[in-house]
């Protein structure tokens, strides 16, 4: 087994703790700005964006640094319209056998259908896949660990980017989701994690009033 080379953290900064505290508000200010649309312009989204944000999510920790994800970048419009037709062909069975009372009920104040409309409208989709287990050269299959939490974290550093670019996108998950591996050319040990719609909001754009749990709601402090 090949032994890691360890470095120097050179690119480490230290902030006194006036400057730590804006800083981490000003993130905050930024952050809570953030809310997921549904109605999308048709304008194009500047490639050079989309691939900063991308690389912006590959910095993201993983097990074992396997970095165990796949973004598959779609402007192509018939892409998107088979996108949006297997999509709503799950969320129509979702809705109307799969789903609990319960479910239905949750979703009943967002007032979301099974028409996804925004899948075409939005000029950029991301796909995001995670791997299972890589293959190696020779055919063998390589483990990863830790994949779900490890493509989680790229998936939120993803959506902050984009944000913080001053784009908007809309996590979205049809289930099951294996349709994509066939519409994009992904290979078996990909599993699609998520789809990111993304795009500038439509002028008419509306979002539910929605609020945020409390900070003495979510944290706990020992």
């Amino acid at each position: 087994m090949m032994e890691t080379e360890y470095l120097p953290l050179s690119q480490y900064i230290e902030y006194s703790p006036d400057d730590m505290t804006l800083r981490a508000t000003t993130f905050f200010d930024m952050a809570r700005r953030r809310r997921s649309v549904r109605s999308f312009s048709n304008r194009p989204v500047p490639v050079n964006v989309i691939k900063a944000c991308v690389s912006a999510a590959a910095t993201a920790p993983s097990g074992a640094n396997k970095q165990p994800w796949h973004f598959v970048i779609v402007r192509d419009s018939e892409i998107k319209r088979q996108i949006r037709q297997a999509s709503e062909n799950m969320e129509r069975e979702l809705y109307n056998k799969r789903a609990s009372v319960e479910w239905i009920n949750a979703l009943a104040p967002l007032k979301t259908d099974a028409n996804k409309s925004f899948l075409e409208t939005a000029p950029c989709i991301i796909a995001v896949f995670a791997e299972k287990y890589e293959i190696l050269s020779d055919g063998t299959k390589n483990m990863n660990y830790y994949v779900s939490e490890s493509v989680g974290i790229a998936v939120g550093i993803l959506i902050t980017a984009i944000h913080h670019t001053g784009l908007v996108c809309l996590p979205y998950t049809p289930s099951p989701m294996r349709f994509l591996n066939t519409i994009l050319k992904r290979p078996e040990n990909e599993r699609p994690f998520l789809l990111l719609v993304i795009g500038y909001p439509a002028d008419s754009v509306k979002v539910p009033n929605l609020s945020k749990k409390t900070l003495d709601q979510i944290s706990t402090f020992v």
